[in-house]
């Protein structure tokens, strides 16, 4: 009854000290929680500026929100009333302030204002603790005074001074409470130890715990505590050795027993339980030794390795079974005893390399260290090099050895060496190691480069193409990189060669030398009868620094060509005998000539001859001359290789006054080139024909245009070509004096290589049979004293005694024999570069006696 009187006077008062405002249609009230119902909040209606009576008439109302609504507005007076509980934890919990908004609907004409209503707090709610009993358990002796224990603190539904709390303990002299703050804002209280405790004086200890609010009145809550005191296990164990020594061999075997601590507890039951644990192990190898927990025991669990740790120390402990548990500590050290079980070990810590090969004796190639990791005689090391040259070791100092060279270098005959450093200790069983090295020798530019052969002999035929590849050299040199690498070149003063008319003409105008791959590249196409031999020098230098170089003769011979037709000579003089000649000659074409003979000339009458060269050589310049007009069985005959025009038979005045025949000269080359003669003979009597000889020696031959073939011919005197030969061997022969002279003074150092004149063949020929003269070869014609209409023609070949080899290596299956003895015949020269058809072509003799003749062969 008290407080229903206390809760309607604030309630009349809070009504009274009504605050209004209306701003923006907003009306503001408080009401106390827990409000009787039908308690006046604020007069509504005269507050929203309604007369009275417009409330009911103009239906002013609350609207609903879809909760239950704790106040009403009263229809008659247009209040605001309370109509059911007001509950502020209910509604706001512990949100201050808590304020309700409200909505009221006021019709015709329709307005809505907003009334704000505030649920202020009473001290409704005493503090609550979690449970309402707690139990403690604290041990004697060891728990020290000032020792917390934390709380669960009370809580209180109410907000502000309502919910501030305050703790009271029931007073003891062995504990108090201090309120600490938790989260910054909360308040817990904290049980504190004051004085220890003695369980066998006060097993259990019983308190109560207040937590007053600060309301008015204030309310209070209480929770029981019920300490227990518990027995304290005051014996530590205590070992019987604080220290434990113990040796081992490094290669003790697994499992062995290291040895066993042992620890006693003087208390009894569970507190004198104990179990045995390692709290520290140094170094830290925890893997190396395994302890038996309840035994103590220690036993070898891994490998030892002295030269890895020498000794161990293990921290054991001892700890009881009792609550607090106690514990005692002891050391174990493991010393480990060394075995020769390392072998010596060697490192290389400098290597110099690659070493060059003109490396000075003495210099350092490498710095090795030696080390054994065994102790005393088990790590005394002794090392030694194998192989023992060209390398030497040399000890520094204790455990540091130099490689050091101590024979001279050569990267060509050896560019590495593979050297091993052996090593052994000196235990008991000595162990051994070995490192190897691997030393690369530099390249120092000591080599020249060197041709395979000191002459090349290079066969080429004229009229090559230019740009053609004529040979291919290549030098060797042994050295590497740029001190290996060659580039060739035609040596500036390398050589020439005289051509035709005395002129000289460097090598370099004739062939080109590929600097990279040492190919000879012909300049211009090679004409035979200009040049026979080029001999020039190419030069292979190296990129060294400094460049070394070296030198290759070689000989080019041009090989002849069928280029060049015969050429028809004019006649000399007078025929012989009874008869002339003479001739007339369109330049280069054809040749006309006359000659006389007298009716009744026996048969072998020589009426004329026909003469010619050939600018080519060999079988190429080898003519031979035939009777193409008149066929058949005319009065004259002309000799097969001698040219000679003679009488078949004896002549007859049935003949008639004149015979013209046409004579064709042919050479031996493939194909074969000719020119054509025609004579004119005339026939008359004896005295006719003397007069006309003797007329055409006196005024010279007559020339005529003609249109054949290329070349002249004549009729001459025996004895002026007899002269002209004599005169052209000894021209011939001056020249090849002086060549032969030339090249001993140019050439004389390498007289071994190159070769003289070879031996002289002599070929008789007869009236029918002879080599034609060419100007432009190294052979002599020569007339022998005796012989009317003979030639002896002299080969002097100037090749070198293995041009048969390099021809070897040219034509295959080289096997050909020459015989000159009236007709030439060559016979088995497959691929020997003249046709078959010239190969199996036989000349023979036609009619008179052949002189003796000799026989010239070439039989590879």
């Amino acid at each position: 009854m008290p407080m229903e009187m206390g809760l309607c006077g604030g309630a009349l008062l809070l009504v009274l000290q009504l605050s209004w405002a209306l701003v923006g249609g907003q009306v503001r009230y408080s009401v106390p929680e827990e409000a009787k119902v039908g308690t006046v909040v604020g007069r509504l209606a005269q507050d929203l500026g309604l007369e009275a009576g417009e409330p009911e008439t103009r239906r002013l109302r609350l609207v609903s929100q879809g909760r239950r609504e704790s106040v009403e507005v009263s229809g008659a007076s247009g209040a605001l009333v309370v109509s059911s509980r007001l509950d502020r934890e209910e509604l706001c919990g512990k949100s201050a302030p808590c304020s309700l908004r409200l909505e009221v609907l006021v019709e015709r004409p329709l307005r809505v204002f907003h009334v704000e209503l505030e649920v202020t707090d009473i001290n409704d709610n005493a503090p609550v603790f979690p449970a309402a009993r707690k139990n403690l358990s604290i041990a004697e002796l060891t728990t020290l005074p000032g020792s917390r224990f934390p709380l669960e603190g009370a809580s209180d539904a109410d907000v502000g001074a309502n919910a501030q709390l305050s703790y009271s303990l029931i007073p003891s002299e062995h504990f108090a409470v201090d309120l600490q703050k938790s989260n910054g804002r909360n308040i817990v209280p904290d049980l504190v130890l004051m004085k220890a405790l003695d369980r066998e004086m006060m097993p259990i200890h019983h308190l109560v715990l207040s937590a007053t609010d600060g309301g008015h009145p204030p309310l209070t809550g209480t929770m029981e505590l019920v300490i227990s005191v518990l027995d304290a296990n005051d014996n530590a164990p205590q070992f019987n050795q604080s220290v434990y020594k113990v040796q081992l061999p490094e290669n003790a075997a697994e499992g062995t027993l290291v040895t066993r601590v042992n620890a006693t507890d003087a208390d009894e039951g569970i507190n004198s339980e104990m179990t045995y644990t390692v709290t520290n192990f140094l170094p830290l190898r925890l893997n190396i030794f395994l302890l038996n927990p309840e035994t103590g025991e220690i036993r070898l669990r891994g490998a030892l390795d002295f030269e890895e740790i020498r000794s161990y120390e293990i921290q054991i402990e001892a700890t009881d079974q009792g609550t607090p548990p106690l514990s005692g500590h002891c050391k174990v050290v493991v010393e480990v005893l060394d075995v020769n079980d390392n072998a010596p070990e060697v490192w290389v810590t400098s290597l110099s390399v690659p070493v060059p090969e003109d490396a000075k004796m003495g210099t350092v190639v490498a710095l090795l260290s030696v080390s054994d990791r065994d102790s005393g005689a088990n790590g005394r090391v002794r090392c030694t090099v194998w192989p023992s040259e060209p390398f030497d070791l040399v000890s520094t100092f204790s455990g540091s050895y130099s490689l050091v060279l101590r024979e001279a270098l050569d990267r060509e005959r050896v560019s590495e060496y593979e050297v091993e450093v052996r090593a052994e200790d000196g235990g008991a069983s000595p162990l051994r190691a070995s490192r190897a090295l691997r030393v690369p020798v530099s390249d120092v530019n000591d080599n020249a480069p060197a041709f395979s052969q000191a002459v090349y002999t290079v066969l080429v035929r004229e009229n090559n193409a230019a740009g053609a590849e004529l040979a291919r050299l290549w030098a060797r040199d042994p050295d590497e990189g740029g001190n290996g690498r060659v580039s060739y070149s035609v040596a500036e003063s390398g050589g020439g060669s005289s051509v035709s008319g005395g002129g000289w003409r460097p090598a370099s105008s004739y062939v080109s030398v590929d600097a990279e791959s040492g190919r000879v590249w012909a300049l211009q196409p090679l004409d035979y009868e200009e040049l026979q031999v080029l001999q020039f020098e190419v030069r292979a230098v190296d990129a060294g620094e400094p460049a070394l170089c070296g030198n290759a003769t070689v000989q080019l011979f041009v090989l002849d060509e069928n280029d060049n037709a015969p050429v028809l000579l004019p006649p000399a003089g007078g025929g012989p005998g009874s008869g002339g000649a003479g001739s007339e000659a369109s330049g280069s074409g054809s040749v006309e000539l006359w000659a006389w003979a007298s009716w009744g000339s026996p048969a072998g009458q020589v009426v004329a001859k026909i003469r010619a060269v050939d600018a080519d050589s060999g079988y190429n310049a080898w003519l031979r001359y035939e009777l193409w007009e008149p066929r058949g069985k005319g009065p004259f005959r002309v000799g097969l290789y001698s040219g000679e025009v003679s009488t078949a038979r004896a002549l007859e005045e049935a003949d008639g006054p004149r015979q013209r025949l046409v004579i064709v000269v042919r050479d031996h080359g493939e194909p074969a080139r000719s020119a054509t003669a025609t004579l004119s003979v005339s026939l008359v009597e004896g005295t006719e024909a003397a007069l006309a000889a003797a007329s055409s020696g006196l005024s010279g031959a007559r020339l005529r245009p003609a249109a054949a073939a290329e070349g002249s011919v004549s009729a001459s005197a025996t004895t002026t070509n007899v002269w002209l030969v004599v005169a052209i061997c000894v021209v011939s022969s001056l020249f090849l004096l002086a060549v032969v002279l030339y090249g001993a003074a140019r050439w004389s150092p390498r007289s071994a290589v190159l070769s003289g004149p070879g031996p002289t063949t002599l070929v008789c020929a007869s009236e029918v049979g002879s080599w034609s003269y060419s100007q432009r070869q190294s052979r002599s014609l020569c007339v022998t004293d005796g012989v009317g209409k003979s030639d002896l023609m002299v080969f002097s070949p100037n090749f070198p005694p293995q041009l048969g080899a390099v021809l070897l290596s040219h034509f295959e299956h080289l096997n050909c024999t020459f015989y000159l003895n009236w007709s030439l015949c060559l016979e088995g020269c497959p691929n020997a570069g003249v046709s078959s058809d010239f190969c199996n072509k036989s000349e023979t003799c036609e009619g008179g006696e052949c002189g003796s003749g000799l026989e010239y062969g070439l039989d590879s």
